[in-house]
């Protein structure tokens, strides 16, 4: 019994990786508006390294949104694409304009135990969709791992990390969300796609 849960498992895990790699594919080929960033497949990494993409999505495009949280964290949403699976993808930047190193809040993964099992991340953001009346939580894989940037715990002073985040998508006719993130404050974001 114990072997044949494992081989479901693996074999969902299998196919909701090959979904979620399809949907940032798909973002990154410029499914959306002609104002979708460039280095969308950056954002599929679980953390990024480096700084670099930043000054280029600065000159070539505008933020949704800016959010200052605290310790000197701020986010930067550069896109909020839809995709034909059902799902949305925000990404972004994360970066610390504080002068120290900062230890990321264990509040920004939520509350549910589940996803705080699974190390730091940004599992407890949400997209509300104030025409419909809903709240969507970010997706999780079949492990209950969030489909989430994760696995960063401090960002040392001007350091910033590449950031997506993916959801359920709410109607098509929906066009703008308000984006919550734990311990920041709310942005009313456009989604394109």
């Amino acid at each position: 019994m114990s072997m044949r849960f494992t081989g479901k498992a693996r074999r969902g895990m299998v196919a909701l990786a090959a979904v979620a790699g399809l949907a940032l594919g798909s973002a990154a080929c410029g499914g959306g508006a002609g104002d979708d960033k460039k280095p969308e497949s950056s954002a599929s990494a679980s953390t990024a390294s480096g700084s670099q993409p930043d000054p280029q999505e600065g000159e070539s495009q505008e933020p949704l949104a800016e959010l200052k949280g605290p310790s000197g964290l701020n986010l930067q949403i550069t896109a909020a694409v839809r995709d034909s699976g059902g799902f949305i993808t925000v990404s972004g930047a994360f970066k610390n304009d504080s002068g120290t190193v900062v230890t990321i809040p264990s509040a920004l993964s939520g509350n549910e135990t589940e996803i705080m099992n699974n190390g730091r991340s940004l599992g407890g953001a949400t997209l509300v969709d104030s025409k419909s009346k809903k709240r969507y939580y970010v997706l999780r894989d079949t492990e209950g791992r969030p489909l989430t940037t994760t696995g960063f715990s401090t960002l040392k002073a001007g350091e910033s990390i590449d950031v997506f985040l993916q959801f359920p998508s709410p109607p098509a006719d929906t066009t703008d969300v308000s984006f919550q993130l734990p311990l920041f404050p709310s942005a009313v974001i456009k989604v394109s796609g």
